[in-house]
């Protein structure tokens, strides 16, 4: 929701989301004439399964954040916040699990290999944006993310805040080049389970097992050196966070409670509604 903003962004961006979600999966898998109908048909049931069911709980939890957000933060708070984020969104990672999992034994060797070369162009891009080879231009494309963010809550920062950034971002233990050997790691087991899991034509239970096992892995690495920066990196992150909080003024923080009312509506009006055609084809959109 932090990429969002302005004229009914949140609901434009949702409506449009099966769309967009489809363009984005079949740029990874490349899926075959016959393949594309079952697959959209997955997408489209997974925003209505959304729609009808967590939207509101989305809605409850901007609203906790709104009513607390006036008030100074603790790195405690910040970490507790992000696990909140997490347990919401699990409901609906289990239920595109469950939908992958009917999809992958209709993919073969051409969606293997255009998956590989799609994580390849993906990792050239993310080293051009983190690994930049001169460290003062690296260091200012990480604080222009941070105050990106930032300022989409709270509005703009002033040039005392920005140096708080600035600061958080230099004392940072972010260390793009463990992140992105990290993650070829993932992909590459991605695409191994993958093609396992298609050669033993694994049934239904199997698979989503496997896509579980896939995306505990992510979210904490079977290396042990990596577990413990990865923690290292979450708790800094905590505090890093409370501290651009705290350093907002009152008028900011405001902002940033007018901007989650906005979004909370918007997640109820969602809710409420059901689109009827594309949002790009609806009188009004935006």
């Amino acid at each position: 929701m932090l990429l969002l903003s302005g004229c009914s962004a949140l609901r434009l961006a949702y409506n449009t989301g099966p769309q967009l979600a489809w363009w984005w999966l079949d740029g990874y898998v490349d899926f075959s004439s016959e393949q594309s109908p079952r697959a959209r048909a997955a997408i489209d049931q997974w925003f209505e399964w959304n729609r009808s069911t967590q939207l509101l709980d989305y809605a409850a939890l901007v609203a906790g954040a709104r009513a607390e957000v006036l008030e100074p933060a603790t790195a405690a708070q910040a970490c507790r916040w992000q696990q909140r984020l997490r347990d919401a969104a699990e409901p609906a990672l289990e239920r595109a699990l469950q939908q992958a999992a009917e999809l992958l034994p209709g993919l073969g060797e051409p969606q293997w290999r255009h998956i590989e070369q799609r994580f390849a162009k993906n990792n050239a891009e993310m080293r051009r944006d983190f690994l930049q080879a001169d460290l003062e231009d690296r260091r200012e494309a990480s604080v222009k993310r941070v105050l990106d963010r930032a300022e989409t809550l709270y509005g703009r920062l002033d040039e005392p805040q920005r140096r708080v950034v600035a600061a958080g971002v230099a004392a940072s233990p972010f260390d793009p080049l463990a992140w992105l050997g990290e993650r070829e790691r993932r992909q590459r087991e991605t695409v191994q389970t993958l093609r396992r899991l298609a050669a033993e034509r694994a049934d239904r239970d199997r698979i989503v097992a496997a896509l579980r096992v896939m995306v505990e892995r992510a979210e904490r690495s079977p290396d042990p050196a990596y577990r413990v920066y990865q923690q290292r990196l979450a708790d800094y992150n905590c505090a890093f966070a409370a501290r651009i909080h705290n350093a907002t003024t009152r008028e900011q923080r405001q902002a940033a409670r007018d901007q989650l009312k906005t979004w909370e509506d918007d997640l109820r009006a969602l809710a409420a509604s059901r689109p009827t055609a594309p949002a790009s084809l609806q009188p009004g959109a935006g």
